[in-house]
């Protein structure tokens, strides 16, 4: 049976969590949906591990995540991907050599026993996985959540052998300082009281759960694509017929450059690459704006295979329909 096409995901993460109580238990796992799956470990939904389902450990906190595995290929390694960051003293992504993790113990079938996981293992091992072959040209993003466990990843960059990319987008949204203010109502005599003001969501639960970040760029292609207006392509020059292939275009407002999607590759990766063919990012022939490959692969697989995914993204809201008893009122 053949596998549908589907547009690359719009989130899908490799995340870290850690026990609020025992600051040294940690477990990794993987999620298109953060905050569901966060409220699974911690009881609250059903579903989660096994490993994370002891009260005594509970609750878990998500202190980073790992954003912006690409599609349908990637999507089938994502797995991968985090199996490795859970054993690697195992995974062949990790040269035998370059292991921070390493197997002193064995199970009773003989095969290594995974060490126990600290801040600093886990640290170091994201460090490593992110920049070996496997992943190095993927279009990744590392979020961080916690203040202690950024500044022990700060703390373990300064004094790493290798750096990662310089294209490697570093997040960090920690939990904002809670804020007060005196009530307006406040009645005579009781200025001093205080009022919490509604906090603004942050960390997993301020990550985008849908394609709505690209609405603006969809508009943009889905004129482009449904007026025929394709032109020639901004790379090589060559007339591109409505519907004779599969085209890429900027994502830069305003900027209607589109093309074949092996010239972008071709262009994005500059001249004399000959041993990729995953870019990461570059600048526009057409507007000379930056470009990252992921973002233009994701709208374009959203325009091929994710018409209802376009669709519920220009879907007006329901109003809500107010009883008549209220609207007497």
């Amino acid at each position: 049976m053949a596998v549908p096409s589907k547009p690359l995901p719009a989130l899908y993460v490799v995340y870290v969590l850690r026990s609020t109580v025992r600051k040294a238990s940690f477990y990794i796992g993987s999620t298109p949906n953060p905050p569901r799956r966060l409220n699974q470990h911690n009881g609250v939904a059903k579903g989660g591990a096994v490993r994370t389902s002891r009260k005594s450990l509970r609750p878990w906190e998500m202190v980073a995540v790992v954003s912006g595995f690409p599609g349908k290929i990637a999507a089938l390694k994502f797995e991968m991907v985090r199996w490795a960051l859970a054993n690697p003293h195992l995974s062949l992504h990790i040269p035998s050599s370059d292991r921070i993790t390493i197997a002193t113990q064995k199970k009773r079938n003989g095969h290594p026993k995974r060490p126990p996981y600290s801040l600093t293992s886990v640290i170091s091992n994201l460090h490593l996985l992110l920049r070996v072959p496997s992943f190095l040209r993927w279009p990744l993003k590392l979020h961080f959540f916690n203040r202690d466990v950024h500044t022990a990843w700060l703390k373990w960059c300064g004094t790493a052998d290798e750096q990662l990319r310089d294209t490697m987008e570093i997040v960090t949204d920690f939990e904002p300082e809670a804020e007060t203010e005196v009530a307006d109502n406040a009645e005579p005599g009781n200025e001093g009281e205080e009022a919490t003001t509604s906090a603004p969501l942050w960390g997993i639960h301020a990550l985008p759960m849908d394609y709505a970040p690209l609405r603006e760029i969809v508009t943009k292609t889905e004129s482009i694509f449904s007026f025929e207006r394709e032109g020639n392509c901004v790379v090589c020059g060559e007339h591109l017929p409505t519907g004779g292939g599969v085209y890429a275009a900027c994502t830069n407002t305003g900027c209607e450059g589109v093309g074949h999607v092996s010239c972008w590759s071709k262009h994005l990766l500059g001249p004399g690459v000959t041993d990729e063919v995953l870019p990461i990012s570059g600048h526009c022939p057409e507007c000379k704006g930056s470009v990252t490959w992921g973002e233009m692969m994701t709208e374009m697989t959203l325009r091929m295979h994710g018409r209802k995914e376009v669709e519920k993204l220009f879907k007006k809201p329901r109003k809500r329909r107010v009883p008549a008893k209220a609207a007497a009122k």
